[in-house]
């Protein structure tokens, strides 16, 4: 009776260590928080690179940086998507300069300063190495990231990419996008800001070779604006890279198609599928 009592002690108190340590592992929040979304998250904010940006971390796990894209915000990544990232994965998602609850200044913008913003915020919450994520402007920015900071990441989802910011900026003017944001509200007049930046983007070609994170390109076949050419160009220079199409679907893919995206993003991050050679 002794023994078993000595032995359910022993593995209570292995439990109790095995699931602080587990906790102990999740990002704690910095900065102060300064609301809820409407699921009941709490959103902060946080100085760093000479702003406030604002954020949200979700669920439990490996970290994993969600960038949104020009003109989004971090309540623009569907439900279902967070929702099943969370169930693995503490999801870090934020707000880009000037958007959503991520204040903005004078300074000119640029892919490096966006970038600059994601490390602000990482060091903010005391994160040394994260996965990430990132859409359209967003995949843009993790290009950046990629070639300013590989020791920070692991594996990179580029979504929706471009290797001229140029091209894009056109796509979008002949929707008559810039044209309906010329009012004087703040949130517009920062989309222009992102769209004059997007203009200045290209990717330097010849560094890709230099990266060695793993990384996984997706793109929609029917994306109109930015294509496909720049995400298999990136991919054919990035060794190893993975690259995936979905047939038919457009720049909205993760939209479109939720739950797909969902199940490649995870099979990509759960696979170590760097071979060891003996």
């Amino acid at each position: 009776m002794k023994k078993a009592v000595m032995f359910f002690v022993t593995l209570l108190l292995a439990l109790t260590i095995g699931a602080s340590g587990a906790f102990a592992q999740n990002i704690q929040p910095a900065g102060k928080s300064i609301g809820v979304d409407k699921q009941g998250h709490a959103i902060y904010q946080v100085s760093a690179n000479g702003i406030q940006i604002g954020y949200k971390l979700i669920g439990s796990g490996d970290p994993l940086v969600m960038i949104m894209g020009l003109g989004g915000t971090m309540e623009d990544w569907p439900e279902q998507v967070t929702d099943t990232f969370a169930k693995t994965r503490q999801l870090v998602l934020l707000d880009n300069r000037g958007m959503g609850h991520t204040t903005s200044n004078e300074v000119t913008f640029t892919y490096k300063l966006f970038a600059d913003d994601v490390i602000g915020l990482l060091d903010a919450l005391g994160i040394k190495k994260t996965d990430v994520l990132g859409f359209s402007m967003g995949s843009t920015i993790t290009q950046e990231l990629l070639l300013q900071y590989p020791g920070r990441f692991k594996k990179a989802i580029i979504y929706a990419t471009s290797t001229d910011g140029s091209n894009v900026s056109k796509a979008l003017k002949g929707d008559n996008v810039s044209k309906a944001l010329k009012g004087a509200s703040p949130t517009n007049q920062t989309i222009l800001r992102q769209l004059e930046a997007t203009t200045h983007w290209k990717t330097p070609l010849d560094k890709l070779p230099l990266i060695t994170n793993q990384v996984m390109l997706m793109v929609g076949t029917s994306d109109t604006v930015v294509g496909t050419e720049s995400s298999k160009t990136i991919a054919a220079a990035i060794p190893g890279a993975w690259l995936v199409q979905f047939k038919n679907a457009t720049h909205h893919l993760v939209f479109e198609a939720p739950s797909e995206f969902s199940k490649i993003v995870l099979t990509f991050l759960d696979m170590n599928e760097t071979v060891e050679v003996k």
